[in-house]
């Protein structure tokens, strides 16, 4: 079969659920050809036998892409109509003292830490469109923690993502409280502890860590506001970058609805969970005339 590390393919034993990009060929021990795949828009790595996968159609790949594209943008624009009715709210409770002045707005600040470069990259346009002040890092899952000190000392955000690709691994059976069965979930928990020790308190450094099928209740544990995945199941490639968002536009005298959070993900509450947590973001006045 004619397969090449970057082609797009579907798995035919699942259906073609999902659409992967080939990373790497490989022959396993009983010389069987194996690749290495990244989901294209959920944060899963697997592996399969090149004999189980399929070079995905032209008319498929586009479907995916347009199902996928008109499914961020619908996010973008919640997003958006959301925050117009909060500003209209904090209009009407301004007092008339105040209403000849403009305000200026101060949400929060994210550093998101990606194991793949091409999400990052995706996460960081977003967070663009969303006009939210973001630094990106592409940092191998394994390595977050060794870097994450100096990041938080250099950067000093109010938001951090630890992110990239994670799943259930192993045959058979598999225990999901058992850290060792999860391909990258250690290597998340591990950055978050690291991070806690610069700053302990959930409500001054909020932390989103996880990916698809990720340890969800150690992650928590390890001092983690948000996390992946509840049920175990794939999250979308943007699940950070929407959680974060919301984070960083409630008001610091607020605590973020853990549900209108899980909401404003696109994979919602069976891909992402996490805890009530103290919003971000800060009005300020006056706004600074533009002359």
């Amino acid at each position: 079969m004619d397969i090449q590390v970057g082609d797009l393919v579907i798995r035919k034993s699942h259906g073609g659920d999902i659409v992967f990009k080939v990373t790497d060929i490989f022959v396993d021990d009983t010389q069987q050809t194996h690749c290495v795949l990244k989901g294209l828009h959920l944060r899963l790595m697997a592996d399969s036998p090149i004999d189980d996968l399929e070079p995905i159609e032209a008319e498929h790949l586009r479907n995916e892409i347009v199902r996928m594209e008109n499914m961020h943008n619908n996010t973008l624009r919640q997003v958006l109509v959301r925050r117009s009715r909060e500003r209209e709210q904090i209009e009407l409770r301004r007092s008339e003292a105040t209403k000849k002045f403009t305000f200026f707005d101060l949400p929060g600040r994210v550093l998101h830490l990606d194991g793949d470069e091409e999400y990052l990259k995706m996460c960081l346009k977003t967070y663009n469109q969303l006009n939210l002040q973001a630094v990106g890092r592409w940092v191998e899952e394994s390595k977050q923690a060794d870097v994450i000190i100096n990041l938080l000392e250099e950067i000093r955000p109010d938001i951090l993502v630890f992110t990239g690709h994670d799943a259930l691994i192993g045959n058979g059976k598999k225990d999901i409280n058992d850290i060792n069965n999860y391909r990258n979930s250690k290597h998340f928990v591990a950055a978050v502890k690291k991070a806690r020790l610069v700053e302990p308190s959930r409500d001054e450094l909020v932390i989103f860590a996880g990916a698809c099928q990720s340890h969800f209740e150690a992650i928590l544990s390890a001092g983690a506001n948000f996390a992946s995945s509840p049920n175990r199941i794939f999250i979308h490639a943007y699940d950070p970058v929407f959680i974060a968002e919301k984070v960083a536009f409630t008001p610091i005298n607020r605590i973020v609805d853990v549900s209108d959070a899980i909401t404003a993900s696109v994979t919602g509450v069976d891909g992402v969970g996490g805890l009530e947590t103290r919003g971000k973001f800060r009005l300020g006045m006056p706004k600074t005339p533009i002359k």
